[in-house]
């Protein structure tokens, strides 16, 4: 049985709890910004603004806000917790054997460092390239978000 997951209540809120919350609420934040810029936003920006250039300059000011926010913000957060979660599931020290989860946890791990540099490299073409490689790697890095909450979901 893995830890807490006896107590499925309401009074088994604890330190664990609001680290996995904060996890959870990063991961939220990293691929729902994702999806809202890709889906809505660039969306909404191609029926409002006529301009192609002042469209370009809107949407890379919001992905630039957004890049700024996950580098400074949710990154670390989820750095922070993700390695406070490896803890705690017995992962660092040793505790955990090698498993499926195991392996599906690498993987999720694996997938997480790309997510965070592909929207590096995406923020730098964005600012440098032509709109059809920015938005190949943004829809890109995307998928690959959504295959670490995917891989998360199969965690628990």
């Amino acid at each position: 049985m893995t830890p807490g997951a006896a107590r499925g209540y309401l009074g088994a809120v604890d330190f664990w709890s609001v680290i996995r919350f904060l996890h959870l609420v990063g991961a939220v934040v990293w691929v729902g910004g994702q999806i809202a810029l890709v889906v809505i936003v660039r969306q909404a920006l191609n029926r409002s603004i006529e301009d192609p250039d002042r469209r370009r300059e809107v949407l890379m000011a919001a992905g630039e806000r957004y890049g700024r926010v996950g580098l400074l913000v949710i990154m670390p957060l989820l750095l922070s917790t993700g390695i406070a979660l490896a803890y705690y599931w017995g992962v660092i020290n040793a505790k955990a054997s090698i498993s499926v989860w195991m392996t599906t946890l690498t993987v999720k791990i694996v997938f997480a460092v790309a997510s965070f540099v592909l929207a590096g490299i995406h923020g730098f073409v964005a600012a440098r390239s032509t709109p059809g490689a920015s938005r190949a790697l943004g829809i890109f890095g995307t998928v690959v978000s959504l295959a670490v909450l995917l891989l998360a979901a199969a965690l628990v």
